[in-house]
């Protein structure tokens, strides 16, 4: 089957004012203004196939929310192609625009003073739904959510977690076929991300949705994206599985390690990340794992010794770092 979401070398660079400190400076301004070019995102290509789950990682200011926009038909791209489900999204068709929903966690599309069914009968009318089939789908929502004693509630008097749980029902009402979500999850506590990201899974398995995810919080995408895409200044770092981002990117291994004795030098062997009695966590170069095992075997009196791969969380956040991967050694 053809791709769902395609970019080539898709580009969008802004002109941003150059503001000078000082009276003189701010004078000039007014006579003669420069500019400088800030490339949000700079020639990215990837594709992504029918009931995909993909997670769109990056750090703030990396280009993923400027992507969302193009793809969603927001912002007009600079440079390069775009298509979503056969669309160029900034034609903003109404075939088009009836098939996706773009889902942001710092925004609302409820109204504030009313209740969220008054919301949801806008978005009826708005794509013109038809009764029973808007009926059926809210009530599965509304289930789903569990949001049976809050839909009637003005959503002023709502908290965040519920709603944003109602901000994604009424996004969804429309049964699109593609959902952006930037941030679904930000601010809400565990059990609140968990629902959002349990109702997400089961619509992509019930309706074969293709879904473009960003979250700073790596439990969804641990839990929702078997590929990511890292995007950095704008530029394309990685695309693929979670596992193999690890495997590329990180140049460490954690060796978790009990001895009979909590009196030891551990730091001869690696980096003490933390101890808890007689159990270290070392951090050891990949390269010098097998070896670092041995002596510890050899060594001390161990109880019990795993090698594992170090928590996705350090790994995005030294990708983050880095810019750009480091040299793989075999």
């Amino acid at each position: 089957m053809p791709a769902i979401i395609q970019l080539n070398l898709l580009s969008k660079h802004f002109k941003v004012p150059v503001r000078e400190s000082g009276l003189k400076a701010s004078i000039g301004s007014l006579f003669k203004r420069r500019f400088n070019t800030v490339k949000a995102v700079d020639e990215i290509s990837f594709h992504i196939d029918p009931g995909e789950i993909v997670g769109f990682l990056g750090p703030n200011g990396a280009g993923k929310t400027t992507t969302l926009k193009m793809l969603s038909g927001l912002l007009y791209p600079t440079s390069g192609e775009a298509t979503v489900l056969g669309f160029e999204p900034s034609r903003r068709q109404s075939k088009f625009l009836q098939q996706i929903t773009l889902v942001m966690g710092n925004r609302q599309q409820l109204v504030w003073d009313l209740p969220a069914l008054d919301s949801f009968d806008l978005m009826r009318a708005i794509y013109s739904i038809p009764t029973v089939e808007f009926n059926q789908r809210r009530d599965e929502f509304i289930d789903l959510l569990e949001l049976k004693d809050l839909v009637k509630k003005p959503v002023r008097n709502l908290s965040l977690g519920e709603r944003m749980k109602m901000e994604i029902a009424g996004a969804l009402l429309h049964h699109p076929k593609v959902l952006f979500l930037d941030e679904p999850t930000l601010g809400l506590d565990v059990t609140m991300q968990r629902r959002i990201r349990s109702f997400v899974a089961e619509y992509n398995r019930r309706y074969g949705a293709t879904v473009l995810l960003t979250s700073h919080y790596m439990a969804d995408v641990e839990a929702l994206c078997r590929r990511v895409i890292v995007i950095h200044h704008g530029k394309l770092l990685f695309d693929g599985e979670l596992s193999n981002l690890v495997e590329q990117f990180s140049a460490f291994k954690t060796v978790g390690v009990t001895l009979q004795t909590s009196a030891v030098d551990m730091t001869k062997y690696g980096e003490v990340i933390s101890q808890d009695g007689s159990r270290f966590t070392l951090r050891v170069p990949k390269v010098e794992t097998a070896q670092v095992t041995a002596r510890l075997l050899a060594d001390l009196p161990v109880d019990d010794l795993n090698v594992e791969d170090p928590p996705i969380e350090d790994v995005i956040e030294h990708v983050f770092a880095q810019g750009k991967p480091p040299e793989v050694q075999a």
